[in-house]
């Protein structure tokens, strides 16, 4: 039965695209309107008939997914081409999805794909939260199934972790366990607390080591990334492993830096 959003139709391939409907509660549609999507339970009704793909990072593809879904993260070189290694060894129909209905990944999916040739690819675009939400007997948190919606870290319990980069700066002492978990990249041989930090990769395999050791001597954890956007992901491994006190840095590295700009500015005035 054709109904007037986003819903499969046969032939399977082809999907309806009204870009008016929901532009307000999707962004994304109103921006990409070329985009083909599909909803939430007609991606469910059809599961089995197409190829799942988050393009997420790695990190938080293991944190949460969606079951059976592939990881292929659009910010890494070679996207394009993994995309159509799939394509060549499936006739199926690709579904693209990312975090939300914030989120702009799975739309630049489609469009990558596209760019490369690679026909019948369409963006779920209400992401993973709306699926764990409607689906958790379907979706994987941390390697495990099914999952808790509860489990689920809402923007005020992330708040509730952070602190600004100078109440992280004074928060440091004897009692805290300082963690830079930027990439090699993202550090450019800089770090923020040379005396006191450790450099750590963000991988709970590798994190494991001092979040036991945080625990075992009782001090706190002091942990930041790039632009305070990884670690969100963090906090669900930190919360498995019930770690009682740990902050992070609000905005990460980069408002730090912005805020010693900003006063050596104004030292100069």
């Amino acid at each position: 039965m054709l109904r007037h959003f986003g819903v499969l139709l046969l032939p399977l391939c082809f999907f309806l695209v009204d870009p008016a409907w929901g532009s307000d509660e999707f962004e994304g549609r109103r921006l990409y309107p070329t985009v083909k999507w599909i909803a939430l339970d007609d991606l469910h009704t059809r599961r089995g008939d197409v190829e799942v793909v988050d393009v997420r990072s790695r990190y938080e593809f293991e944190t949460l997914h969606i079951t059976g879904a592939l990881n292929l993260p659009i910010g890494e070189p070679g996207f394009g081409e993994q995309v159509r290694t799939l394509r060549a060894g499936s006739g199926k129909p690709i579904v693209f999805y990312c975090n939300g209905r914030t989120c702009m990944k799975s739309y630049q999916a489609v469009l990558a794909a596209e760019k490369e040739g690679v026909q019948d690819v369409f963006a779920y675009d209400a992401g993973v939260f709306d699926w764990v939400k409607r689906y958790p007997d379907q979706s994987e948190m941390l390697g495990q199934s099914p999952v808790d919606p509860a489990r689920l870290i809402g923007k005020e319990a992330f708040a509730a972790h952070t602190l600004s980069p100078e109440a992280f700066e004074q928060r440091i002492s004897a009692g805290t366990l300082v963690l830079d978990v930027r990439d090699r990249y993202q550090q450019e041989g800089t770090s923020l607390f040379p005396a006191v930090q450790v450099s750590v990769p963000l991988d709970n395999k590798a994190l494991k080591r001092y979040v036991d050791q945080a625990k075992r001597e009782g001090r706190t954890l002091l942990i930041y990334d790039a632009a305070g956007h990884q670690v969100r992901w963090l906090q669900y491994y930190l919360e498995a492993e019930q770690v009682p006190a740990y902050f992070f840095m609000e905005g990460g590295a980069k408002a730090y830096y912005d805020r010693m700009i900003a006063d050596l500015i104004g030292k100069k005035r």
